[in-house]
């Protein structure tokens, strides 16, 4: 099982992790022999979603997209306006038939930057539906701003029946903290396969997800996983934890007891069978459950101000949002203006947010920086261990921006993840302000 903790790194080794060759997933000869002779291997169909799987699954995994000022040899016709083009080509699709898609990137000096995708695979830009390129400034540790970029665009893949989302982002070429990327494209795949499986007496919610955006759900030959993943809600809290809820599609898993696998995988990832193995793996427990109506995990923490904080009781009388983020993190920042709104509005009334963030060594001032400039008054808590922040740690983050809105007297989480996140945070607030206000 791969890490997710390299997500949303600023450097190169943001992208390192997506890269290394993975395993080709076929169905092992012990699961096919097994499920030949038993004949008793129930296929899989799930429904698929050509867009917002990400959201539904919790995270992502960005793939890298090399940029060059050289045409590409596929390329027919471009905008005829280009002034500052950088081209790219991606491969999606399955490994014997795969489409090439051709990405140009224009960004002239002083103008705002734009994103062309040969989305149907033609060679022509011309001819395709505009994408979506919407300039985000951050600042960076030279005090200077920048800007990241942030969109994407459908795009038809071979295999599979309908266009499918690539969320696209590049941060600014001129940053000197990405330097090691500044000639780089990142993109993931926006969709997935969801539904219901079957899993011994049990049914379970579950996801297929093509995390290397390959286009090929039999995986990425050569390496240590395949980039295919089987989510599965093993405790049902109706969300899916990295740890004992991910597994890799190619290798066995354990789930309450019983080691399966799974075979024949269409490449597309429309249908599969799931097999009892020949093998015995250990089972992953997930980590303890942290949803709604659970009891927030208690810490004591220093924050940046020097205050000792001792969460949850020194939020008594108050709702308070721990919130998981990073300077770095694009879909944090993406948050923002939903946060500071609420904040600002709902702070007299008995809101509250404790931020953790999970910037890496020596960037304390650029947090400060941050937190100032965005207007974040909030106290924050930073110790400079990237992922291996002890808050993140204890409360077992595997990607962000993640936040738990909380009741300082009683610990109760009152919400999480996806249901407070954009328009929702402001509603669930004040709910949770209101009901407070009954109880006392």
């Amino acid at each position: 099982m791969f890490s997710l903790r390299q997500l949303f790194s600023p450097s190169a080794r943001l992208v390192a992790l997506c890269l290394g060759g993975l395993a080709i997933l076929a169905a092992p000869a012990s699961a096919r022999a097994q499920s030949q002779a038993s004949g008793s291997a129930e296929t899989v169909k799930l429904q698929f979603l050509p867009s917002g799987a990400m959201r539904k699954i919790g995270f992502y995994m960005p793939q890298r997209l090399e940029l060059t000022d050289k045409k590409p040899d596929g390329l027919v016709k471009a905008p005829a306006d280009l002034t500052a083009p950088l081209y790219g080509v991606l491969t999606i699709g399955p490994k014997e038939h795969p489409a090439s898609v051709i990405v140009i990137v224009d960004e002239p000096e002083g103008k705002d930057a734009r994103l062309f995708v040969d989305a149907n695979g033609n060679g022509d830009l011309t001819d395709d539906p505009a994408t979506e390129w919407k300039k985000n400034p951050y600042p960076a540790k030279d005090n200077k701003q920048y800007a990241m970029y942030m969109g994407g665009t459908n795009v038809q893949v071979p295999g599979i029946g309908q266009p499918v989302r690539l969320n696209m982002y590049r941060f600014d070429k001129n940053d000197p903290d990405r330097a090691q990327i500044k000639n780089t494209l990142l993109y993931f795949g926006d969709y997935a396969y969801d539904g219901q499986m079957r899993l011994g007496t049990k049914s379970y919610h579950v996801m297929l997800a093509d995390n290397f955006t390959t286009g090929d759900f039999r995986g990425k030959p050569g390496g240590k996983q395949s980039g295919v993943n089987l989510l599965i809600d093993v405790n049902g809290n109706g969300r899916f934890d990295p740890r004992g809820e991910m597994y890799d599609a190619t290798k066995p898993f354990n789930i309450k007891g019983t080691t399966y696998e799974i075979a024949n995988m269409d490449p597309s990832g429309s249908s599969f069978q799931v097999v009892k193995s020949s093998k015995t793996v250990a089972e992953i427990l997930p980590p303890p459950d942290m949803s709604a109506g659970h009891k927030v995990l208690p810490f004591t923490i220093a924050t940046t101000s020097g205050r000792t904080i001792n969460f949850p009781s020194s939020y008594k009388g108050k709702v308070v949002l721990l919130d998981f983020w990073a300077t770095w993190c694009g879909p944090c920042r993406a948050e923002l203006p939903y946060l500071t709104k609420a904040y600002t509005k709902y702070h007299p009334q008995g809101f509250d947010v404790l931020g953790i963030s999970l910037d890496q060594a020596n960037n304390g001032p650029q947090v400060a920086a941050f937190t100032k400039e965005n207007n974040m008054p909030w106290l924050q808590v930073y110790d400079g261990k990237f992922w291996n922040a002890k808050i993140a740690q204890l409360y077992v983050i595997e990607s962000i921006p993640h936040a738990f809105l909380v009741d300082g007297d009683t610990g109760t989480i009152l919400a999480e993840g996806d249901s407070i996140r954009g328009e929702n945070l402001a509603p669930a607030i004040q709910k949770a302000l209101v009901q407070k206000k009954h109880t006392r």
